[in-house]
């Protein structure tokens, strides 16, 4: 292995900072070093991490805290196991909420001049046919994955398929019912004991237990982005599983409400108190639609609770407190506030559901693992992301046409249904864990949303979800908090 250093103006932050570049590592990302807000101690990202060690984003610090009581990136998470210089950590950095952020990303490209790992042809470039011969060309091959942190994930129509290609429009003139190419966020490689299901699509739930499937998708993401010959052995897949099933990650502090741990509070930083990694959950715990799986508890709406301290144990008048207790309220309006679902596939169409036409809802009726908030049962659902309607130029447009009904519809997307083959699972992908979601923007499963403002902007529009003022904005706070 090699090092060479260089500096680089960081896009995040806007200063300049020095990057080391490893044959193993990459390009590595930009921290501040136990610092409240962004641009204050900015270094080069240690092979070796202490738990809680804290990364800005744009709204303060995020941090991860570790069962092995120190994140050691030395193990095969952090090896070069494929042949295009690749390994896991490359599409999931640890300042980035273990995903990948456009400022991230760019600071890579113009430090390397896009030759960093991250950038390869198999799934980085808008097409496999891409040319990357020059800088230009790189910056246009890779436009997507600068611009939105998206990866190309190219996938055929199933055989069996219920519906089949009737055209498509892609402005990278490569994609054909052989292989679609889809643009997708890498999902965070933290928080996963909170999971239930695989990948965006679930196509990686072969087996019965999360952990088999982890253990699948480390040796088929190796093959397949870090483009190895040959499987991983057992013990490297093992070593990968282990080291992310060990993490979990959090918003640490926030620019106004600075410490989230503060005042008794469940949110930040793990503390003997405060700790998301024994957070209890399992598969069904407080599910919507059948009630709790083990204790036979109906579902309870108030599915976070971190900051349900605040309500009587903040005393001060000072600006952190008023901060904090927007955070409280914005807890409320994510538990609390009502609005109608309607035209939700995967709820409405639902016969478990009992098909409802419209169903008046929280948001913790889709987001129902406490202090998690991703589904806690797999219920893939299709919200509209990938409708033709709202469709980019920059992304490809797919009319599907279904081959009993022969009826049609254009998606960006098709999501689960190119695992299952299934006409009604056209646009329906998991919703993801939300902790730690301020590091790693922009949103969704293409990066569609740039900021937590945007996101919460698609849900108004496409819910009709009215929202004071003063409800809207704490919101916000509260999501920038987790």
């Amino acid at each position: 292995m090699y090092m060479s250093r260089t500096s680089t103006k960081c896009l995040r932050f806007g200063c300049v900072i020095s990057l080391s570049f490893s044959a193993s590592f990459g390009w590595t990302g930009c921290l501040v070093d136990g610092a409240d807000v962004a641009g204050e101690t900015v270094q080069a990202l240690n092979p070796t991490d202490s738990n809680n060690h804290q990364y800005a984003d744009t709204t303060g610090t995020s941090s991860t805290f570790s069962t092995a009581g120190v994140i050691v990136q030395t193990g095969p998470f952090f090896q070069v196991l494929g042949s295009n210089g690749r390994m896991c950590f490359t599409c999931h950095q640890i300042d980035q909420g273990w995903s990948i952020t456009p400022a991230g990303v760019q600071a890579r490209f113009d430090a390397s001049s896009g030759t960093d790992p991250i950038f390869r042809t198999n799934d980085g470039t808008n097409s496999p046919n891409a040319d990357v011969s020059t800088l230009e060309a790189r910056r246009a091959a890779y436009s997507m994955l600068l611009s939105k942190g998206v990866i190309r994930i190219g996938l055929p129509i199933p055989a069996n398929a219920e519906f089949g290609l009737q055209t498509v429009s892609d402005p990278y003139e490569f994609a054909s019912a052989a292989q679609l190419s889809l643009f997708r966020r890498p999902l965070p490689t933290t928080n996963l004991r909170f999971l239930n299901t695989v990948m965006w699509d679930g196509r990686e739930n072969t087996a019965s237990t999360v952990d088999a499937n982890l253990l699948h998708q480390a040796n088929s993401a190796t093959v397949g982005h870090a483009a190895s010959a040959a499987a991983i052995t057992a013990d490297q897949a093992r070593g990968i599983v282990d080291f992310e099933m060990g993490n979990t990650t959090s918003q640490h502090k926030d620019v106004d409400s600075k410490d989230l741990a503060a005042s008794g509070s469940n949110g930040g930083a793990e503390t003997p108190s405060v700790m998301l990694s024994t957070q209890l959950t399992y598969l069904g715990i407080n599910d919507v639609l059948l009630g709790d799986y083990k204790t036979g508890n109906a579902f309870d709406p108030h599915v976070f609770s971190m900051y349900d301290i605040w309500a009587t144990s903040l005393t001060g008048t000072g600006d952190k407190e008023t901060a904090r207790r927007a955070m409280l309220r914005g807890q409320n309006v994510f538990n609390s506030k009502t609005f109608t679902i309607s035209g939700v596939s995967g709820i409405n169409d639902e016969a478990a559901f009992g098909s409802p036409a419209t169903l008046v809802a929280t948001c913790t009726t889709c987001h129902d693992t406490p202090n998690a908030g991703n589904h806690s049962v797999p219920a893939p659902l299709n919200i509209g992301i990938a409708d033709g309607s709202r469709r980019t130029a920059d992304m490809p447009l797919y009319t599907l046409v279904n081959l009993t009904t022969r009826a049609t519809v254009q998606t960006t997307d098709p999501g689960r249904a190119l695992v299952t083959g299934k006409w009604k699972d056209i646009g329906r992908f998991k919703g993801p864990i939300l902790r730690g979601l301020a590091a790693r923007a922009p949103y969704f499963h293409n990066g569609s949303a740039a900021t937590l403002d945007a996101a919460v902007a698609f849900y108004e529009s496409r819910f009709g979800i009215v929202f004071t003022a003063q409800e809207r904005s704490d919101l916000l706070m509260f999501l920038r908090s987790l």
